[in-house]
This record gives C-alpha cells, sequence and structure tokens, in this order.
C-alpha cells in the first residue's frame, strides 16, 4: 500500500520504520530543524534522520496546508499520524484516497489530547490501551479501525508505560493497515464517555500533601517523564520526586499534620504525611543536580521525624 508518514519526535520512529518495511511510503511529513543545545545549531526530528536513512523524500513545512496540493499529487491510499505535532485541516486530510490515520495511547473516546498516558497514570486508571482512527477535523474524535486494550502494571510509570505501547501501537497499526489492504476498512464510531487529556502544566506537578497518599503517588508516576512532581524547600529550592511508593499501613489516629517527615529509612527512603495516609519518597532530584536516594537527600538537610516539608 502506498502511504505517507506525518510524525516528529523518537517515539514516532519505530512506526515509520515499520511501514516502511511493510509498505511502500512515498513522503514523510515532519516539523522543521529547530535550534538545540548550547550552539544552537539547528537539529533535524528525528522521523526526519530516519526517513533521510530510508531513503523517502521529506517535508517539513511550517503549515501543512503549504504541501496540501504536493501531497495530492503524489495518490498515496492512506496517510498514517504519530506525534506529528500539528492540527491538519480539511485540504490534507482530503490528500489520499481512503484518509490518514492516527495512533493514539488511550481507549478512545477517553483521555483526547496531548497527554493520554500521563493523565491516565494520574487518575489512577487500571487499563489503557492504543486506538488506531481515522482523522477528522475534531480533537482525537475520528471513527475507529482498531483497538488493542492493556492491563496497566502497577509499578509502571509514564517512561515504561509509554515504551510499552510504542511496541503495542506498532503491532496495531501494523495489523489495521494489514486489514486496510485486504479491503477490510473499518470506520466504527466512538462510543463511551470522553474525557480530555491535556497538555500538563508545571503549576500542577507541584505536590500538595493535604491529598491522598495515593493521588500523589500518581502524580509521580504519571510526571515521570517530564515536567517531574516537585516540592519546594527554602534551602534547596526545587527537588523533584521520581519514585515514591505508597506506605500499606495506615496512618496512626495523632497523626501529625500534612508535609511531616514520620520516619526516615535508608532503604525505603523518607516517609511523609498526607491527607490521609503516608507515602515513601524513595528518589529526589534536587533543582541543577543528580538523582539521589532520598534518606541520603534527608541526611544531606539533616531533616529529623517531626520536620515538616510542606
Amino acid at each position: 500500500m502506498k502511504l505517507l508518514f506525518f510524525g516528529t519526535p523518537e517515539e514516532a520512529a519505530p512506526f515509520l520504520d515499520r511501514c516502511a518495511r511493510d509498505h511502500r511510503v512515498l513522503a514523510v511529513v515532519t516539523r522543521p530543524d529547530r535550534p538545540a543545545g548550547r550552539g544552537l545549531a539547528l537539529q533535524a526530528p528525528p522521523v526526519k534522520s530516519l526517513a533521510s536513512t530510508l531513503g523517502i523524500p521529506v517535508f517539513q513545512p511550517e503549515k501543512p496546508s503549504e504541501i496540501a496540493g504536493s501531497l495530492r499529487d503524489l495518490r498515496a491510499d492512506a496517510a498514517v499520524v504519530v506525534a506529528y505535532g500539528r492540527l491538519l485541516r480539511r485540504d490534507v486530510l482530503d490528500s489520499t484516497r481512503l484518509g490518514f490515520l492516527n495512533v493514539h495511547f488511550s481507549l478512545l473516546p477517553a483521555y483526547r489530547g496531548a497527554a493520554p498516558i500521563e493523565r491516565a497514570l494520574m487518575n489512577g486508571e487500571e487499563r489503557t490501551g492504543v486506538s488506531v482512527f481515522w482523522l477528522d477535523e475534531g480533537m482525537d474524535t475520528g471513527p475507529i479501525q482498531a483497538v488493542e486494550e492493556t492491563t496497566i502494571a502497577d509499578d509502571e510509570d509514564a517512561v515504561s508505560l509509554k515504551r510499552r505501547l510504542i511496541s503495542l501501537g506498532v503491532q496495531t497499526l501494523s495489523r489495521a493497515l494489514n486489514e486496510i489492504e485486504d479491503g477490510n476498512v473499518e470506520r466504527r464510531p466512538q462510543s463511551g464517555p470522553a474525557s480530555a487529556a491535556p497538555k500538563l502544566t508545571r503549576e500542577e506537578a507541584r505536590v500538595d500533601f493535604d491529598r491522598p497518599a495515593p493521588t500523589l503517588h500518581n502524580l509521580v508516576r504519571g510526571l515521570a517523564g517530564g515536567p517531574r512532581a516537585f516540592i519546594r524547600l527554602a534551602s534547596k529550592g526545587s527537588v523533584s520526586l521520581l519514585f515514591t511508593r505508597v506506605d500499606s499501613r495506615e496512618s496512626p489516629s495523632d497523626a501529625p499534620p500534612p508535609g511531616t517527615v514520620a520516619k526516615i529509612d535508608k532503604k525505603y527512603g523518607i516517609l511523609i504525611q498526607c491527607c490521609p495516609g503516608r507515602i515513601w519518597v524513595v528518589v529526589v532530584q534536587p533543582e541543577g543536580k543528580r538523582q539521589i536516594a532520598a534518606a541520603d537527600f534527608a541526611n544531606g538537610l539533616r531533616l529529623k521525624p517531626g520536620d515538616r516539608l510542606a
């Protein structure tokens, strides 16, 4: 099948690689090169670098509509979109015979938007998946071609879950493209309650120990890929929380105020009172420094039980 591929970051590269191996990719559309690094030299998006290695022509328009005519001239059967980073208007969506397939890391219509993996973890979801759907001009509202569901493991965070969903997504996309090539084009309307997964903000990454321990643990998991969950300390500035565990024991009846250090353990880290429950902070990263075991960080600050971190 003749395809176009739209994508930009590293996570989109495995999808392009699979499309190129199984089908004929006529062209790749990606974002323009951007300044990066200390010298601010122009850096190509990962998808462009892979396309060049594969010998596939690359378009890098500021606005996709600028190349709508050129895309139509290629007479592709369909297009695949993975983390391209731009909304596509009708003139572009009409440039192929069958339409545009998008790979989204949620069970649509749940978690439509920019951060489906992170939001699912932050909300404590136990299941998620990959949806391959036909793009329309809405925000992840188009009809479904294929879906694959999976369980979220208790110890997964946004980084590890994304890695696994990328692998699952490559398989699901490959299956969907083979079905389409065989003439089995599905356009099933999305069904069920819809929810949004808007872009993450720095402010919502701030840890508030007045919240339940499981809620804070899920925040840390969901923001593992950035912006990381953090607290502010007068002596150390911003400190990111990289790994936490919910304490399985009930808080004592005379529990101290939220944010109070309940215990410091060399193996488990810093036990902090929440509302309700308690959370172990296991690994942290002070601003501008390397990550460190929370217990070592506590020793450096001379923290002791009864001190407040709030």
